[in-house]
């Protein structure tokens, strides 16, 4: 699988930290322009469904495992890879400096109509609904909040544009 970007959010020497690696899934939804979304209402922003891929679970079971918690969606097959996006980043996990997470995309469909979704505690919380929404729209929408540096806004905003753009310049 391709590489498509690889950054380094804490600004940090790597060497001699203690880096937790996470893999990690995303699923690109499309229907036309309208792509398949998580919008969270505590970031407010737009994100790729997919998340944390358990320990000794193959990356594609966990990317239709994670598809249909965070969305509901049904009848999903998985059309091709599309890339994967690499980062260090600040975590919050004990005993750790770093976070190295891999986020495998793949190319996917599935129906529109949605089914039941069952999301996690802290995806209720953070108020994380699935939408339809136009790619172009939600690509702006986030470039906004970016712009604007919101209080709100979290470090995976910057990947999830980075990777709507690229979903765009591909496959629109």
């Amino acid at each position: 699988m391709k590489c498509l970007r690889e950054t380094n959010y804490s600004l940090e020497d790597l060497e001699g930290k203690s880096i937790f690696k996470r893999l990690a899934t995303r699923a690109i939804v499309l229907k036309g322009e309208e792509i398949l979304l998580i919008y969270t209402k505590r970031y407010n922003d737009y994100s790729l469904p997919g998340g944390g891929v358990d320990p000794d679970e193959d990356i594609k079971k966990g990317l239709l495992r994670e598809l249909h918690e965070e969305t509901g969606a049904v009848n999903v097959k998985i059309l091709e890879e599309f890339g994967y996006y690499e980062e260090h980043r600040p975590t919050y996990y004990d005993g750790y400096d770093l976070i190295h997470m891999i986020s495998y995309c793949y190319l996917c469909d599935a129906d529109k109509k949605l089914g039941d979704a069952s999301p996690e505690q802290y995806e209720i919380e953070n108020g994380s609904v699935p939408v339809w929404k136009n790619i172009h729209k939600a690509i702006a929408y986030n470039k906004n909040v970016i712009k604007e540096n919101e209080h709100s806004m979290g470090l995976s905003i910057k990947r999830e544009t980075f990777l709507l753009e690229a979903i765009r310049d591909k496959y629109l």
